[in-house]
């Protein structure tokens, strides 16, 4: 077991006890009944949450540099001064939980292939680089390549983890020690990173059984870990996110750490098929709607969608077993999004991060769009959350997001 240094443990002790000031705030059980509200498709207002950030334009004094380089204790302590950052610049509706949250030690397998990329940018800080895949499923028989996830829990380890943890912040925090396991039905993404977007599309018309039988075998592996998941008891029914949305409800998680049991019937999962965005709804229900349904009975709940368009599908994502929230991406017709989804679920809409991506925001044209999307949302009776994600830049002003997230809760406040 690695020692820390006292360097190391005073780093942790200090961002502990920052964090624990703003985590007892009274202000995030508000949010919490907020959350649960709109969960419940109930919502008092709209919510709001900033995630997936260009951090590294955002380390302007250093806030994020920092101290520990040994696992767990380097993850911890950069999530608690993001934690930190986010809740002193644009806290919005960001939730703290009121615990220092370890991680189990888990090392869960992906699918046995591994893609073969070439990055096309140069720029040594980018947060997101144009990719090439090489396609490693030229035939049927290269299907029986993709091999089931697997799941391990290293016992002894998380022991060890724990131990010196509640030695480490001994006096400044409680210690909670949670598996962070969240399912990504996803598996489109995975196929494309293996095969190719372009080849995908030519394969749906020239050799739809092949990819028929690629997302049969994903789809049995992903079982295979969801099971091994639920046998060991690992599920993350106590995180408070999924897909950068919080998912506090009446059912499954009431209050921070009142999880229900570490099962998948407990917990949240999220599905997408990002490259769908440019596919008929007869095809997304082909070859969709059948794999995602079977790993999604599993969940408590669903999360679907991301930066595929979906007003022209949402029908057919309905039928998703146990799906509560669904993405209204930057692509999709919020307007029509509006009239089709219904009471019961919630609209995710994400709002376009475009308008960060110069030196000075414009708040007037920020606040226009928004205005758009709650009106589109208010005249049709839905729930409906703005969750600000996938930010490539901000062009090194982090200011822009402060000033995306004041705009933001001034018309939330004023709905």
């Amino acid at each position: 077991m690695y020692e820390l240094n006292e360097a190391e443990r005073q780093a942790l002790r200090s961002l502990a006890e920052k964090y624990m000031r703003y985590a007892l705030d009274p202000i995030n059980n508000e949010k919490i009944r907020l959350w649960r509200a709109l969960n419940r498709s109930h919502m008092i207002r709209p919510m709001v949450c900033i995630d997936q950030l260009p951090w590294n334009e955002l380390n302007n004094n250093g806030d994020l540099n920092c101290v520990n380089t040994v696992s767990p204790w380097a993850e911890l302590e950069l999530d608690l001064r993001k934690k930190i950052y986010q809740w002193e610049h644009f806290p919005v509706d960001l939730v703290l939980n009121p615990y220092i949250e370890l991680p189990l030690s888990l090392t869960i397998t992906s699918y046995g292939l591994t893609p073969d990329v070439q990055y096309q940018s140069t720029e040594e800080d980018n947060s997101v680089k144009s990719q090439h895949f090489t396609n490693l499923i030229r035939s049927i028989d290269d299907v029986e390549k993709i091999k089931d996830m697997t799941v391990t829990h290293h016992e002894a380890e998380s022991a060890e983890w724990l131990q010196q943890a509640e030695k480490i912040f001994e006096g400044v925090a409680p210690v909670r020690q949670v598996s962070t396991l969240s399912f990504h039905l996803g598996t489109w993404d995975y196929v494309s990173m293996i095969m190719g977007v372009e080849q995908v599309y030519y394969d749906l018309i020239d050799r739809p059984e092949l990819l028929h039988a690629v997302m049969e075998r994903i789809t049995h592996s992903v079982v295979a870990g969801i099971e091994q998941a639920n046998a060991l008891q690992v599920h993350g029914d106590n995180l408070n996110l999924c897909h950068c949305s919080h998912i506090f409800t009446d059912e499954l998680l009431p209050e921070c750490g009142a999880g229900k049991g570490s099962v998948s019937s407990n917990s949240w999962a999220f599905g997408l098929a990002q490259l769908f965005t440019s596919v008929s709804p007869s095809v997304f229900e082909e070859f969709e709607l059948p794999y995602i349904s079977r790993t999604a009975s599993y969940f408590g709940m669903i999360y679907y969608g991301c930066c595929d368009r979906l007003d022209n599908k949402l029908d057919i994502v309905k039928r998703i077993p146990h799906v509560r929230k669904v993405s209204c991406s930057p692509w999709s017709k919020r307007d029509r999004f509006a009239e089709k989804i219904g009471p019961e679920l919630i609209m995710s809409n994400k709002p376009s991060p475009a308008f960060l991506a110069v030196e000075q925001c414009d708040v007037e044209a920020i606040g226009k769009d928004l205005s758009y999307t709650i009106e589109c949302a208010r005249r049709n009776n839905v729930n409906l959350e703005l969750i600000l994600k996938d930010v490539s830049t901000v062009k090194h002003n982090p200011d822009n997001l402060t000033r995306w997230a004041d705009t933001a809760m001034k018309l939330v406040n004023d709905f």
